[in-house]
Order: C-alpha cells, then structure tokens, then sequence
C-alpha cells in the first residue's frame, strides 16, 4: 500500500507540471512547485511513509563538546584553530601550528612542535593551565584547520 501511494505522488507530481499549451510566469510556477511540495510532504506524513526514511546513527552527545571552544579549557587534539581567538597572541600562527602538528599525549608535547620560537612558548606556557588532552576523534580531527568560516 505505501509504495502505490509514492507511486501515486510521483505521477501526480509530473502531471502537474506537464505543459499544457499556456506560457505561465516562472513566478507562478516557482509558487505552484512550492505549494505541490509543502502539501505532498504533509501527505507522506500523514500516511506514514516516513518508514522509508533511515535512522540517523550520529553521536549527537560528545562528551568532550565544552572543550571545543564552549569553555575556558581547550582540547588541543580535538579543538578548532579559531577557539584559539580567546587567548590573544595565539591565533594564527601558535594556534595553526598546534592545529597542524596533533595529535599529543600531553599539553607538555606542545613544546615540542617543529619551529616553535621562544616566544611562542612563552604564549603556550602562558595559557597552559587552560589546555587539555583527550583522544582524538575522526568527527572534530577534520576540522581543526579549516572549518569552512571564511571572512
């Protein structure tokens, strides 16, 4: 019964904007379309259909999400290159060198980052107490350097 039903909606969908020898405005059309949609996803509602949808298997509750940049404490294997915008002297430069040369077993691995100057581990001991190591996890790992916010 519900797969005749979609196969219903989908004849009716192309029915309906079959030509019929009348040159409508694109406007209307767009109208048309919006109203056939906004009415068919109501119906597949109703009559159950959503069964034909997958089930979403995300993780939506990490743990770990307030060291991300939602808190005062930073997780430098899982947190994003710009969280690093709250300590002033870190962002860009130490900050994409931590973002860049993960994953560390400790904050103290840090020091060792290739072609850090002194000066920029005096900025990392300055901030130390506020950063942290968990694992890190292939869901935040991607993103550390470019997370898709331009200017």
């Amino acid at each position: 019964m519900k797969i005749a039903a979609v196969l219903a909606l989908v004849v009716s969908s192309v029915a309906a904007f079959a030509p019929n020898g009348q040159v409508r405005q694109t406007t209307e059309l767009a109208a048309e379309r919006r109203e056939f949609m906004s009415s068919a996803a109501a119906a597949l509602g109703v009559a159950g259909l959503t069964a034909f949808a997958p089930e979403a298997k995300a993780d939506r509750d990490y743990a770990g999400v307030g060291l991300l940049g939602g808190g005062n404490v930073v997780d430098v294997n899982n947190a994003n290159v710009r969280v690093y915008l709250k300590m002033p002297g870190l962002y860009p430069g130490v900050a994409g060198k931590i973002a860049s040369n993960g994953p560390y077993k400790t904050v103290g691995d840090l020091y060792g980052i290739p072609g850090l100057s002194g000066a920029e581990k005096d900025l990392i001991k300055k901030y130390e107490s506020r950063f942290t190591v968990t694992p890190p996890s292939a869901d935040y790992v991607i993103d550390r350097i470019n997370n898709g916010l331009y200017r």
